[in-house]
């Protein structure tokens, strides 16, 4: 067994893949239409673009939008993304115009930081020194 994909459900998926391409630097990998409103669409890491796939889910589901409003409120991310270094990535994702709820922070052997993907989830860039303990 492996993981494949992750969802992230998203508010708007043109807006979401935008962002995801445009600012963030994944690079698209499947876009098919879904029935009339929605799509199957994913985007990968150009340094893995046969590695895990993030799915832009429409949130279709009516507990979708309550589950994300809740968490964001709450400050927590829906998911996390590896980075090598997240203060140089704050800093080129903030010259680009997003947004941050968390400047780039260390804990012990991580450094994170969490921006507002623009639709509907806080995300965390994470970077794990080499040499430590593998998260929990």
């Amino acid at each position: 067994m492996k993981a494949q994909w992750i969802s992230i459900p998203v508010d708007d998926q043109a807006r979401a893949l935008k962002f995801y391409t445009d600012r963030l630097g994944f690079i698209p990998k499947v876009d098919v239409p879904v029935g009339e409103d929605f799509r199957w669409l994913t985007v990968v890491s150009p340094e893995n673009p046969d590695g895990v796939e993030v799915v832009l889910e429409p949130k279709g589901h009516p507990a979708a939008d309550t589950y994300t409003k809740a968490l964001a409120a709450d400050g927590i991310p829906i998911n996390q993304f590896a980075v090598e270094d997240v203060q140089a990535e704050y800093d080129r994702l903030s010259n680009l115009g997003v947004t941050f709820t968390q400047e780039p922070t260390t804990m012990g052997p991580v450094t994170t930081a969490v921006l507002d993907d623009t639709v509907g989830n806080l995300i965390q860039l994470i970077h794990q020194e080499e040499g430590e303990p593998d998260l929990p």
